[in-house]
């Protein structure tokens, strides 16, 4: 796998350097010691980089190049070499979770041991510390910040030595002699950015040695006169003078593209953006972008002047940042201001209609490069600030959820700078800071801020705006985060009816509304209306296709087979559930996050139907992808390891489980609360799993811990207390005390056929559990008719051969466990 900029084949000199960087780099066999490359702008850094790369290249499997002076950007470029690893990409598992896969690839060496990572222009080492790699691969650093020193192993890049210079320029300028080489490098200070514009310049021009010596002393004493340069050598700017210069007198068009390239980033900047445009863009430059062929020949031009490098395989060209510089500081403040609105304007049109369409992802990224040196964010322009909510809207939509919430708080501090907090730029900015706080965990401060949003949108935008309404429905999915579920349930009540009122029935958003409403209503042991509603709603989406995108169509679909497992429909669940993964799979990828979903709920439906072996198939499957792309703390990856260890337990494998329902346990303590309703229900799985390893004991204190912690929230008259009240009931037969399991077990069973219906699974379980408790203290005309009832429902619903009901007929405890649904 190869991903380099293409090699300079005028490259000189370096031997040494290059040597020793490839000792150093040999000489490290146990573990990744970065390389750094250090020197000033213009020295060859990356170029020198480059010529490792293709030096070397058969001793590496995967060579990976990293633009890097935009941290928020690295990720984006790692995720890229996914799918060349075998891992997902950034289509399918989003940029943060693709890039992590690709890390934890290459530290484990699998496939690819042999790899080397460039980072190119990296500034701070520690934006860099988890994104360099432990494993047995090579990593490269090419900076000017002389911080690396302290960090890793560092070679000086420093200007040519004379010689290489001299070689360098009898290579590029024919019949150039020696002692005039010398003198041009003596005059450029051997700068190897500074030669190559001069060669480039000579080579062009057809201009003498002696005539370009004679007019950058010119330039050079007129320049030293007005001050010496601040950033950047004299050299290197006389030598540039001289190249414009001519520039503007062969081709005046050229320079004018030449100054708008120095407004975008030094990241390639796609070939396509140069084009005529509806927005601000300088008469001189709009003349060019209307006629291809001087178009053509202006870019072509830049690159024989060494001033642009063109990649033709990838159709960009690029500006060194000091060129760049260079150009923007020769321009007054209002003709910089007109070149950057200039640059919105092309970017503006580069963009693709659609941030969330996965297609247009790539042309995204290529952008995103330039939103930082471009401004976007000081543009008070609603073409531009529409651009940069479409940027953000790909940021969420490809999972790059660290760039996204950076680019968002940019855009909040910089619009509410230049606007005010109550613009409708800044709120629908904030809403999306709101999102991210969500994404990364952090549910309480999403609430607090998308409340706060909430009131300003409605006071600006009014209580029917299509944003109002978004982040109305977000703050029910905050509510969730925090284990409020009833909570929940009203809010999402408020904002179905409110979407509906305003959007219609078969608007995208209001179906995602419901289907939210649906999954309050699940969480609050309402199943049969969760069923109902998303019924209704899978319907309507299936009639608006077209208007509906897949991610939202499965995810109703996945809400619904759900909720008919929820109201104990086990076989028809899993019907659903297939039809569900097969279309999944089929329009998205195995590896999407809804697809993911699909996969881990119809392995708790086929555990519940009895299929236990496809169930925990199903599960490790589900796991290990889980673990594979977002890591072990992820909500999604605690859902999938909580079904693997039901599934586990289901299949006698006891001691795997135990392991793994413990570790999940701690996990959702840290990652939601130790008061969250989900964490209850962890610990009465764990519970469970001590008793019927042979400690009821322990299972009876924590039960009793996961039931008063439940019941506090919800009362006694919910699915998940009463699913732990009937697991204690069995802790306390076994514990001898069984008047009180009784007791229990009765209450039980008189809520749980009031709560889901007689006929529920959970509810013949609660039956079955007390007809064997009744029968052990003695009162078997009372277990009699309740065990004779309970064997007739089971042959009436599951089935007689289903494994609750042989459970059931021999007269042993059956248990009930816990799956998270998803938040």
């Amino acid at each position: 796998m190869w991903k380099v900029p293409p090699r300079n084949k005028n490259f000189t000199g370096r031997e040494t350097l290059l040597n020793r960087l490839h000792k150093g780099i040999g000489d490290n066999v146990t573990a990744v010691v970065p390389h750094t490359l250090h020197g000033l702008g213009g020295v060859g850094k990356t170029q020198m980089a480059i010529e490792y790369a293709y030096r070397f290249r058969d001793s590496y499997d995967v060579v990976w190049w990293v633009p890097a002076d935009q941290p928020g950007l690295v990720r984006a470029t790692l995720a890229q070499l996914a799918p060349k690893l075998g891992v997902p990409d950034a289509t399918t598992a989003g940029i943060e979770d693709a890039a992590s896969a690709v890390l934890d690839a290459l530290r484990r060496g699998d496939p690819y041991g042999r790899w080397l990572l460039i980072f190119d222009n990296a500034d701070e080492p520690e934006d860099f510390g988890d994104l360099i790699p432990p494993g047995p691969g090579d990593v490269l650093v090419t900076s000017r910040n002389h911080r690396w020193a302290g960090v890793y192993e560092t070679i000086a890049v420093d200007v040519f030595p004379r010689k290489e210079s001299m070689e360098f320029l009898d290579k590029r300028v024919p019949a150039v002699t020696e002692e005039e080489a010398d003198k041009l490098a003596e005059a450029l200070g051997d700068l190897p950015l500074a030669l190559e514009q001069a060669a480039a310049l000579q080579v062009e021009t057809g201009m003498s040695a002696q005539e370009y010596l004679r007019l950058f002393e010119q330039h050079a004493s007129s320049l030293l006169e007005e001050g010496k340069p601040r950033e950047y050598p004299w050299s290197m700017t006389t030598a540039w003078r001289l190249s414009v210069t001519k520039l503007k007198e062969h081709l005046p068009g050229a320079m004018e593209l030449l100054r708008c390239c120095a407004f975008f980033g030094p990241e390639p900047i796609p070939r396509d953006a140069f084009r005529p445009v509806k927005g601000p863009v300088r008469p001189e430059l709009a003349e060019l972008l209307a006629t291809p062929i001087r178009l053509s020949k202006a870019i072509a031009t830049l690159a024989r002047y060494a001033l642009v490098r063109i990649d033709p395989d990838e159709r960009t060209l690029q500006v060194h940042r000091l060129i760049q510089a260079l150009l923007r500081e020769e321009l007054a403040a209002p003709t910089q201001r007109d070149i950057r609105e200039e640059v919105h304007s092309l970017i503006v049109e580069a963009a693709p209609s659609s941030a969330d369409v996965p297609a247009n992802w790539p042309r995204y990224q290529a952008l995103l490069a330039h939103v930082d040196p471009a401004g976007v964010a000081a543009s008070g322009r609603p073409d531009v600030r529409s651009f940069a909510h479409d940027i953000l809207g790909y940021l969420g939509a490809s999972g790059n959820y660290r760039a996204a919430r950076r680019y968002a708080e940019s855009f909040v501090d910089q619009w509410t700078h230049d606007s005010g907090a109550a613009d409708p730029d800044v709120l629908r900015a904030r809403r999306v800071q709101g999102d991210m706080l969500r994404e990364f965990g952090r549910y309480g401060d999403a609430y607090d801020l998308n409340n706060a949003t909430l009131a300003t949108m409605r006071e600006v935008l009014g209580d029917d705006h299509r944003e109002t309404l978004i982040l109305l429905n977000g703050i029910g999915a905050d509510l969730r985060g925090r284990g409020r579920f009833i909570d929940a349930r009203e809010h999402d009540r408020e904002s179905v009816e409110r979407h509906r009122a305003v959007l219609g029935s078969d608007d995208a958003q209001t179906l995602r509304a419901i289907n939210n409403l649906a999954l309050d209503l699940g969480l609050t042991s309402d199943y049969q209306a969760s069923q109902t509603l998303l019924e209704e709603a899978y319907r309507t989406a299936q009639a608006n296709e077209g208007k509906v995108s897949k991610g939202t169509f499965l995810n109703l679909w996945a809400s619904l087979s759900r909720a008919v497992r929820q109201c104990g429909d086990y076989h028809e669940a899993c019907d659903v559930g297939r039809d569900a993964l097969g279309y999944g799979r089929q329009q998205l990828d195995a590896d999407h996050p809804r697809v993911l979903l699909v996969q881990k709920d119809l392995a708790i439906a086929l555990l519940r139907s009895g299929e236990k072996d496809e169930g925990l198939e199903l599960a490790r499957d589900v796991h290990a992808r889980y673990v594979r792309i977002y890591g072990l703390n992820h909500p999604g990856t605690l859902a999938g390891a909580t079904c693997l260890a039901n599934s586990l337990r289901a299949n006698g494998q006891l001691d795997e489980a135990y392991k793994l329902a413990k570790d999940t346990m701690e996990r959702y303590a840290r990652v939601y609360s130790a008061e969250h309703p989900y964490n209850h229900c962890c610990v009465s799985n764990v519970a469970l799993l001590e008793r019927v390893r042979g400690e009821p004991e322990r299972a009876r204190e924590l039960n009793e811990v996961a039931l008063a912690g439940l019941e506090t929230r919800f009362g006694r008259d919910h699915h998940y207390v009463l699913t732990v009240a009937v697991n204690l009931a069995s802790d306390l037969v076994l514990l001898g005390e069984t008047d009180r399991a009784c007791a229990m077990g009765a209450d039980s069973l008189h809520r749980l056929r009031r709560l889901l219906g007689d006929d529920h699974p959970a509810a013949l379980a609660a039956a079955a559990n007390l007809a064997a408790d009744l029968s052990a203290a003695g009162r078997g005309e009372e277990a009699k008719p309740l065990f004779d009832a309970t064997m007739r429902c089971y042959d009436e619903t599951l089935g007689a051969e289903h494994p609750d009901a042989l459970a059931a007929a021999e007269g042993r405890h059956l248990d009930l466990d816990f799956d998270p649904p998803p938040i």
